[in-house]
């Protein structure tokens, strides 16, 4: 072969391992939807209340997870609002899981149940883009 054909396959060699590299790459990227932990909360007992509140951020962070919504300023616009809604992100579904599950928030869980009654959804939002 002449050295100006050899070249040329050894480009052409080096475009198509290059392609299939970053095919790969990308398909490892693959985009997971984020998971949210909802709550509806009607306080009971404030004073306790506050306790788990300041605990709960503490025991996110592991989980690269932050408050979407934490709030009572609830406007109804149809049915009855809750009387306190939160809402918090997570990167997926299954670390809102890990952290619902985690011996940190299991600790503190305890104090939401005797000073509050919640109804408390985890749900898949959409992929990114």
């Amino acid at each position: 072969m002449k050295t100006n054909h050899k070249l040329a396959v050894a480009v052409l060699a080096g475009v198509a391992i290059g392609i299939a590299g970053a095919t790969a790459i990308h398909a490892q990227q693959v985009k997971t939807p984020p998971g949210y932990v909802v709550a509806e909360v009607d306080v009971t007992d404030p004073a306790t209340f506050q306790k788990y509140a300041e605990k709960v951020p503490e025991t996110l962070a592991p989980f690269n997870a932050h408050f979407l919504l934490r709030t009572g300023k609830i406007q109804a616009v149809e049915g009855e609002a809750p009387k306190r809604i939160v809402v918090i992100a997570f990167d997926s579904v299954e670390k809102a899981h890990a952290w619902e599950d985690s011996p940190a928030y299991v600790a503190i869980k305890p104090i939401r149940q005797s000073s509050a009654t919640s109804r408390i959804f985890i749900a898949e939002g959409l992929a990114p883009q």
